[in-house]
């Protein structure tokens, strides 16, 4: 869960991007909502039991969202160095994002 904040801080310094943290865990700071699905144009998650989850809980909601996984374990600890590097690269591959970022 810490990161998903850690992306929203990371990505929020882009001002070409509206960026927003939920996660999927019942004990999720923020947990995600349909809401949450409905007002995001890509959403991105770590693993891919969290587009399961999406998927199976906002059915109607995440039809045709683009849903992307990175593939990065959710256990890192927030701001961990070698996660924010993790996160730049995967999600450089999906949105435009400046290179001195």
């Amino acid at each position: 869960m810490t990161a998903w904040f850690c992306v929203e801080k990371i990505f929020n310094l882009l001002n070409e991007y509206d960026v927003r943290s939920a996660g999927t865990e019942e004990g999720a700071r923020v947990k995600v909502t349909g809401g949450h699905i409905d007002w995001a144009d890509i959403i991105f998650v770590m693993e891919k039991k969290h587009i399961r989850r999406l998927r199976d809980k906002y059915s109607y909601e995440s039809n045709g969202k683009k849903l992307i996984c990175l593939d990065i374990p959710d256990d890192y600890t927030y701001m961990d160095e070698e996660l924010i590097d993790l996160l730049k690269a995967r999600v450089f591959e999906y949105i435009e994002i400046p290179i001195e970022f």
